[in-house]
This record gives structure tokens, C-alpha cells and sequence, in this order.
């Protein structure tokens, strides 16, 4: 507890000394300057570390889980498995009185094949706006 202390207040001696001895007035681009570097450090920092992330999952079950031990979700709908046994989620069961969605295997090809024809049937009607626009004015 001692170190976190003597870190704090150390940090503060450095944050007085940056703010007070070394403050001059910025000129409107350096204003900008500074505002684009404060902006981007955590930016890049995140970035950086979603991908240490990425490579992380990628090293455990790899790019596309082909290291997973069991490939199939266990549970799907409104129940799973803990600690060996199947337990009923949402209204009636555990986590209270809210009606989950329950969807089959079947039920999930045919949601996703749907979804497909549509998000085609979206990307054809925005290339053929891209080609022929709705307002001929524009």
C-alpha cells in the first residue's frame, strides 16, 4: 500500500511540474496538435491491444476454433449445462421471470439462410442506387 503512495504522490510532483513549469501559451495548430495526439494514444493503444487480444484467442482455439475440444454450443436456447446438469435459464428457471428466445439447429440454418437473402437482396438494391440514383437532379 506503502508503493502505491509514494507512486501517487510522486505522479503528482511530475503532473505540477509538467502543468506549471513547463506551460506556455500553444498557438491554434499546436492546440490542434496536441489535441490529434491525445486523441490517437489511446486509439492505437487500444488497437494494440485488441490485437494482442486476437492473437491470444488465436494461439488457445485458433483463427477459427479448430482447437476447441467440444466444436458445438452446449445449451442452446433456454437451457445449458453446469456442473454437469442441465438447467432451465430465464422465465421458470434460473435468472428469473424473462422468456428467452429457444431456437433449434434447424431453426438457426433457417434464420441464418434468411438473413443471407437479405443482406444480398440489400447490397443489390445499393449498387443499383449507386448506378441509378433515385433524384435525377443530383
Amino acid at each position: 500500500m506503502e508503493y502505491f503512495q509514494r507512486f501517487h504522490e510522486a505522479h503528482e510532483r511530475l503532473k505540477r511540474t509538467v502543468h506549471t513549469a513547463w506551460r506556455f501559451p500553444l498557438p491554434r495548430w499546436g492546440r490542434i496538435f496536441m489535441g490529434g495526439v491525445y486523441f490517437c494514444i489511446p486509439v492505437v493503444g487500444g488497437y494494440q491491444v485488441m490485437m494482442w487480444a486476437i492473437g491470444k484467442s488465436h494461439e488457445s482455439i485458433g483463427p477459427k476454433g479448430e482447437k476447441l475440444r467440444i466444436k458445438e454450443v452446449e445449451g442452446i436456447g433456454d437451457a445449458t449445462f453446469i456442473d454437469g446438469k442441465r438447467v432451465q435459464l430465464g422465465a421458470g428457471g434460473m435468472g428469473g421471470g424473462v422468456k428467452l428466445v429457444v431456437s433449434s439447429k434447424e431453426e438457426q440454418e433457417k434464420t441464418k439462410a434468411i438473413l443471407g437473402k437479405v443482406l444480398k437482396r440489400a447490397k443489390k438494391k445499393k449498387d443499383i442506387e449507386k448506378i441509378e440514383p433515385d433524384d435525377p437532379l443530383q
